[in-house]
């Protein structure tokens, strides 16, 4: 058994984390055993883990566990990318936010994880040419959690949306890897235009809460945008936008704006 554990833990570290603390957890909350026992324990994988937390939360009247977790295996089964970003952004949600300090917080607890791989399925199945089944996984994630991506966005991994309510997303958006986004964000269009309409944000890119950044435009790499800020035109590189409209104040402060995550205006205004 220990051979079998060491070889699990090579091949799949988070996948071990989760489970060695879910059996911390289990022993000091002995009340929340049967949670985690079914939502992690009970399961030989995270794709699996992930599965079942999927079902769970999005079934209903409408639509039965049994079919939304047959869904979801298929998926994780036909692209292993799925899995490789699921585990990046629950590490990116562990390194960035101060209020994870355990891998299975996301898992089990956080909205904004939980919600953006709701979201992944539903983009696999766009891809499959399954539209109507995609709007319906969008529909539930936006009744459950309050967070609406569309399935035709394109989301890259190491994503960690904080809070993640109120949490808007177009249908032609495109967000890079290792985006960190709070609260309130919207990624929307101008008006009733059709076509490529939605916001093109880059990798590294730090998006204060309750900023709204509209229309086909480009926010560069490693930028920053500040919290209530309403960006309305390209944002260059490694530099920081604030206001409304919105307008540079000055470089992004630091490398990884995305991963250190500061959000204070040291005298740029």
């Amino acid at each position: 058994m220990a051979k079998k554990q060491a070889k699990l833990a090579q091949l799949d570290p988070v996948w071990t984390r989760i489970r060695e603390e879910a059996e911390r957890a289990v022993q000091d909350e002995p009340l929340l055993g049967g949670v985690i026992h079914s939502s992690v324990l009970h399961h030989p994988s995270l794709e699996r883990a992930l599965a079942y937390r999927f079902s769970l939360k999005l079934a209903s009247p409408e639509m039965s566990e049994q079919i939304l977790r047959e869904i979801v295996d298929e998926a994780y089964g036909a692209d292993p990318w799925l899995g490789e970003a699921a585990r990046a952004d629950l590490v990116a949600v562990y390194e960035r936010d101060p209020a994870c300090n355990r891998f299975i917080k996301p898992l089990l607890y956080f909205k904004g994880f939980q919600a953006l791989q709701a979201y992944r399925i539903s983009h696999w199945l766009c891809q499959q040419g399954r539209a109507d089944f995609a709007s319906f996984i969008q529909m539930r994630v936006s009744e459950a959690f309050g967070v609406d991506i569309h399935p035709g966005a394109r989301v890259g991994k190491g994503i960690m949306i904080d809070h993640a309510h109120s949490i808007v997303i177009g249908e032609t958006a495109v967000v890079g890897d290792n985006v960190s986004m709070l609260h309130s964000v919207t990624l929307g269009g101008t008006g009733k235009e059709d076509g490529d309409r939605h916001p093109k944000i880059g990798d590294g890119v730090m998006i204060g809460a309750g900023a709204k950044v509209l229309g086909n435009i480009r926010i560069g790499n490693c930028s920053r945008i500040a919290a209530g800020s309403v960006v309305l035109e390209d944002v260059p590189a490694k530099t920081t936008v604030a206001g409304v409209p919105a307008r540079i104040v000055g470089e992004a402060g630091c490398a990884q704006p995305s991963q250190t995550m500061d959000q204070i205006l040291r005298g740029e205004i």
